[in-house]
């Protein structure tokens, strides 16, 4: 019988013992979110709708982080709606504003990238369904996105672009402050105005996340990816954009997102993100040193293998690697029975095998993009562990090529 009760002891906790490098993925808790959570989880447990004091101090903890979000991402405080995770705050924006537009017969047509994550790219499908048509703009090599070439792609019957910030796969960080001026520009050639939204979601810790200074309409956070609770995201909403609520019901975040909020989520992530922002130059150098230090000492030691994304205009804790004839499913298996977790930018199973959207779209070969490992470091990780890392990685991807070469002379 289980016993709800219980708890793991820290002598039991497996990450202990492990070297994880695996932050774009998600983070621990960050302690003073879990500080500012911890009241709302026992005590102060009011809906946020109710009339009495414990529901109108939920009421009251749910403002304070509104305006403690709008403080980290300079904007006003009725421009932050509280969302599910991360995902429901790319879909409300995508889908939000496209029908908004649609209805009020202004178009039909939405730009993004090829290199997108599949919250907006299958939300970009969902919209074919009600007659949208959507442009996928290339990226180079590097995975970079032309503004100019979202400006062309862009029509009399555009109504959104959508281009993410950062890639969460290979770390490129978009000139996102050049793509809302193109943007702009062109659409002021059609005398009227576009929405731009970006997927910031890989972000947070290390970049300023001034919405002013971006220049975008909307703008998706995912509180687990900077020490916030999973499940809790944010939707930046500039005051005057077209928008239709995608959750109908009750009237909570101002008619723009309907159900009884959550209230510790809320308070956790306003907690996460003020503390992301305000340290993101810190986390950066801790981060860039690690990576650094890491990218260089497998490229020394391992032999054919390639750094992905751009070499300067990245994440400063995402290190992407192609290692020529291995295989990332053998490569994580034997990693993580190292007590190492990584991940990769392809979705490998023992039967089948699709190459990451992302590494097609910069045009890396089959026999790279089937052999990948994405290595994101945190400032809680060290030189030591890094130096574990590169002590075994030679030997992982080795091992991972030969395994590769005797499967192909099997067949």
């Amino acid at each position: 019988m289980l016993n709800c009760s219980s708890r793991v002891s820290a002598d039991d906790n497996p990450l202990k013992t492990r070297i994880y490098l695996d932050h774009a993925a998600t983070t621990r808790l960050h302690p003073k979110a879990l500080d500012a959570m911890w009241p709302h989880l026992e005590d102060e447990f009011g809906n946020p709708s109710g009339m009495y004091g414990l529901g109108k101090e939920a009421a009251r903890a749910i403002e304070r982080a509104r305006s403690s979000v709008a403080d980290a991402l300079g904007c006003r405080a009725q421009e932050v709606v509280f969302t599910g995770p991360g995902t429901e705050s790319i879909n409300a924006a995508i889908k939000g504003v496209a029908f908004a537009e649609q209805f009020a017969g202004l178009g039909n047509h939405v730009v993004t990238s090829r290199i997108e994550h599949h919250a907006v790219l299958h939300s970009c499908d969902y919209l074919a369904k009600f007659g949208f048509e959507t442009t996928f703009v290339p990226v180079d090599r590097f995975g970079m996105v032309d503004p100019d070439v979202v400006a062309e792609a862009i029509t009399d019957r555009t109504v959104l672009v959508s281009v993410m910030l950062a890639n969460n796969e290979v770390g490129t960080v978009e000139p996102l402050a050049d793509i809302t001026e193109a943007v702009q520009r062109r659409a002021k050639s059609f005398r009227r105005r576009i929405a731009l939204h970006t997927d910031a979601v890989q972000s947070a810790n290390s970049l300023e996340l001034d919405v002013k200074r971006l220049g975008v309409d909307l703008l998706s956070l995912s509180a687990h990816k900077f020490g916030g609770p999973k499940g809790a995201g944010v939707l930046y909403i500039r005051r005057g954009t077209p928008f239709l609520e995608q959750l109908s019901g009750g009237g909570q975040e101002r008619q723009r997102r309907a159900g009884t909020e959550d209230v510790a989520g809320i308070v956790g992530t306003a907690a996460a993100l003020c503390e992301a922002q305000a340290n993101h130059e810190h986390y950066s150098k801790a981060c860039r040193q690690l990576s650094r230090h890491l990218a260089e000492g497998v490229l020394h030691s391992v032999p054919a293998a390639k750094l992905s994304g751009h070499p300067e205009q990245r994440l400063p804790n995402n290190v992407h690697f192609s290692f020529e004839g291995a295989q990332s499913d053998a490569m994580l298996e034997a990693l993580d029975e190292l007590g190492i977790a990584a991940s990769a930018g392809s979705a490998c199973t023992s039967a089948t095998w699709e190459p990451s959207h992302v590494l097609t779209a910069m045009g890396m070969p089959l026999s790279r993009a089937a052999g990948v490992l994405r290595l994101t470091c945190g400032p809680e990780n060290t030189a030591e562990e890094i130096d574990q890392v590169l002590s075994i990685l030679p030997r992982v991807v080795s091992e991972s090529r030969a395994k590769a070469r005797s499967g192909l002379s099997a067949k």
